[in-house]
C-alpha cells in the first residue's frame, strides 16, 4: 500500500523522536510527513534531524499555528502531489498507538474512511478521568444524533482515508480549524456516500506536554455540529 502518515506537531519536542521511532519500526510499509506549525520548543528542528537520518520521513514547515484543520489540509495537498493512495491522520503525542495502525490499514482497501474508534466494542481509553470520558461520549452521541451518520466516534483523530476520495471532496470549503475538523470531514464523507468503517483502538492519554483541547475548541465543535445538523434537515 502506498500510504502516507500525516502527523501535525506543535510543541511535541519531548515525544516526537520516540513516537516516530516506534511508528517506523512497527509499520514498515508507510512513509511519514511531519507538519510542524513553527513550534517554539524546537520540534521542527528535531523533525528535520529525523528526516535527514531516515528517507521515509519528510517535514513540512508552516509559519504559524492556525489549527489542526489547516495543518491536515496542507498535508493532504502534499500527499496528493506525490500520488499517495492512502493518507493516515495520527497524533504526535503517543495517544494513537502504532500497533493499532495495521488493523486500520488492512481495512482501508474496502473503505473510503477507516476510523480508529474508542467508543465501539473492543475500543478503550487509558488514563482519562471520568469527566473527560463523559464529555467525549456525550459529544459523540450528540454529533451522531444531530448529523445522523451512525458513527460512534466521529471526533476521533486516528484515521485512514482513500486519497482519491479525499480529492473528490470539496476540501477548499472546509470551515473548521480546530478539532471540529475531524467531525466535519467525516460528515462530508458520509454525505458523499463514502464507505466508512470503525475499528476499535486503545487510546492512551499523552505522557508529555499539554493537551491542545480547550473550552474554545469544544464550543466551536458544539456550534458547528448544531449548525450542520439543522442545515441537513
Amino acid at each position: 500500500m502506498n500510504t502516507l502518515v500525516i502527523m501535525p506537531t506543535y510543541n511535541e519536542a519531548q515525544s516526537i523522536s520516540d513516537i516516530v521511532r516506534k511508528l517506523l519500526a512497527t509499520v514498515s510499509e508507510i512513509d511519514l510527513l511531519i507538519v510542524d506549525d513553527n513550534s517554539p520548543d524546537g520540534t521542527g528542528k528535531i523533525a528535520d534531524d529525523i528526516a535527514v537520518a531516515n528517507p521515509r520521513v519528510s517535514v513540512l514547515h508552516r509559519t504559524e499555528k492556525n489549527g489542526l484543520g489547516p495543518a491536515y489540509l496542507a498535508g493532504f495537498a502534499w500527499a496528493f502531489e506525490r500520488k499517495y493512495e492512502y493518507v493516515v491522520e495520527m497524533d504526535a503525542d503517543g495517544s494513537h498507538r502504532a500497533e493499532d495502525l495495521p488493523n486500520l490499514l488492512v481495512r482501508a482497501p474496502f473503505n473510503d474512511l477507516v476510523i480508529g474508534s474508542r467508543w465501539i466494542k473492543g475500543g478503550s481509553v487509558l488514563n482519562w478521568p471520568a469527566t473527560r470520558r463523559f464529555i467525549s461520549r456525550t459529544g459523540n452521541t450528540y454529533a451522531r444524533v444531530m448529523l445522523r451518520t451512525g458513527i460512534s466516534d466521529i471526533t476521533a483523530g486516528f484515521r485512514v482515508y482513500r486519497a482519491s476520495f479525499l480529492q473528490a471532496l470539496d476540501l477548499a470549503h472546509i470551515a473548521s480549524a480546530g478539532y471540529s475538523f475531524q467531525v466535519e470531514l467525516a460528515w462530508r464523507t458520509f454525505r458523499a456516500n463514502g464507505r466508512i468503517q470503525e475499528v476499535p483502538i486503545t487510546f492512551v492519554e499523552r505522557a508529555h506536554g499539554n493537551s491542545k483541547m480547550n473550552n474554545k475548541i469544544v464550543l466551536e465543535a458544539l456550534w458547528r455540529v448544531t449548525k450542520w445538523g439543522f442545515e441537513g434537515k
